[in-house]
């Protein structure tokens, strides 16, 4: 008999070979119903995973994040099998499809422009494979096994996927029907536990994310265990939109986005004012901790930029300019240029701690893509301050940060969370000075 050590610590007893799903219905057939997947010894399974050996189980539903990966995976393998079913004339070659926040999403390579119409056809099809409720059978193969079986289908994207498999990888396959896809799952054991679907957007998307590989198509969704919580979600995404920046930054007249300069905002008279009226706050904030504003140039010379690192590790999100003949960059980050304020004079121990505050303007290359109103753009004044301080400020200083932002915060109502960053494997400094930060943080 197996020992099988549940969340709550407590011990039961299963005979060897027992199924995740038929041992969680020798503890709850109610619970049963509910539970998606199974965490065994803290890895994500299939419920119709065989259990072998002693190990701790933690039943899944959809309230657990991997329940609802393992429900929307499922849907993203529905959605392939209707694209399949839809469209047989049209060369279907399939991507990927994982689940994501939210939802889930699946890219297809196929002879037909996919347009927002044909979602609700295909939104319907995957309908009818939730009530067809096909069992998902999962099984592991050779890579010379995978790449026949792909290769005879035509899927020339799952081939490129298993030969850059390292060698020795385990390869799985899930077939539900007459649809089988490469997948290391997991997933619900039926379609039919995906009772509530809903396709949201069509987008392009190259594949592995390569400008230069290959625009696909990619469709998004989303999935629920009850119309009810679906149904409440887009009545949420209704509210969002009224609120949507974009939209009310144009029925208010604050800014303005052109073809003239993707990415780079035009603020309005109205959105000045508010504008304005933030950087007041900020600045008397700012004086209140102790803070010394500055301003530094936009453009700086290469040598600079090779001096800070960014030539080499930042390069492709910078803007170039020369300007006598020299290179120069726009600048993506302030930190070179405070520094460079620090440097201008020699300072006493009595000066410390200095903090120099800045609302720069920096400019950083986002794919065109990615673009997304005031979120995501090509240049944004950023809020930024460096702080010199003697070794024995370091802990207290960083707190004093923390109390600064956390008054800010807590003046437009935003809840945050605090990490605490680490030394990154191409990092500068020493590694004395990164202890020193690093605990100086942990403390704080």
């Amino acid at each position: 008999m197996l020992k099988i050590t549940m969340k709550d610590g407590a011990v039961r007893e299963a005979e060897a070979g027992i199924s995740i799903q038929d041992f969680v219905k020798q503890v709850s057939n109610s619970l049963a119903k509910k539970v998606l997947a199974a965490k065994v010894d803290g890895e994500t399974k299939d419920l119709t995973t065989v259990l072998d050996k002693d190990c701790k189980v933690e039943f899944l539903t959809f309230d657990d994040e991997d329940g609802r990966w393992a429900l929307r995976h499922t849907a993203s393998h529905i959605l392939a099998q209707a694209v399949k079913r839809l469209y047989k004339d049209a060369n279907v070659r399939l991507a990927i499809g994982p689940a994501i926040d939210n939802g889930f999403y699946y890219d297809f390579d196929i002879d037909r422009q996919l347009t927002e119409a044909d979602l609700a056809d295909i939104e319907k099809e995957m309908k009818k494979i939730v009530k067809e409720n096909l069992k998902l059978e999962r099984k592991e193969v050779s890579r010379e096994e995978a790449l026949k079986f792909f290769e005879e289908k035509g899927e020339t994207y799952k081939v490129e996927l298993i030969n850059d498999l390292p060698e020795g990888e385990k390869i799985t396959m899930y077939t539900q029907g007459e649809f089988t896809d490469l997948c290391a799952g997991p997933h619900v054991v039926s379609t039919g536990k995906v009772k509530a679907l809903k396709l949201m957007s069509i987008a392009g998307a190259y594949w592995r994310g390569d400008e230069h590989n290959k625009m696909l198509q990619r469709i998004y969704g989303t999935a629920f265990e009850k119309q009810a919580d679906l149904d409440a979600y887009l009545h949420m995404l209704e509210e969002a939109k009224k609120r949507d920046h974009r939209k009310l930054g144009k029925q208010l007249d604050l800014f303005s986005l052109h073809e003239e300069g993707p990415g780079f905002p035009f603020f309005h008279p109205n959105g000045m004012v508010i504008r304005n009226e933030l950087i007041n706050y900020w600045r008397d904030v700012h004086r209140r901790y102790g803070y010394q504003e500055i301003k530094t140039p936009i453009i700086l010379n290469r040598q600079l930029w090779e001096t800070s690192g960014h030539w080499d590790h930042y390069k492709e999100n910078m803007y170039f300019t020369k300007i006598d003949g020299e290179d120069y960059a726009i600048k993506p980050m302030n930190c070179p240029g405070g520094m460079l304020v620090y440097n201008s004079k020699q300072h006493s121990y009595r000066d410390l701690p200095l903090r120099l505050g800045e609302l720069g303007l920096v400019h950083r290359h986002e794919k065109s893509g990615e673009l997304h109103g005031l979120f995501r753009v090509r240049n944004f004044t950023q809020d930024d301050a460096h702080l010199f301080v003697t070794p024995d400020q370091v802990e207290q200083e960083i707190q004093h940060t923390i109390d600064l932002f956390d008054e800010v915060y807590n003046t437009f109502g935003l809840t945050y969370v605090a990490e605490l960053s680490t030394r990154p494997d191409d990092s500068m400094g020493t590694d004395e000075d990164w202890e020193l930060a690093t605990n100086g943080l942990r403390k704080a």
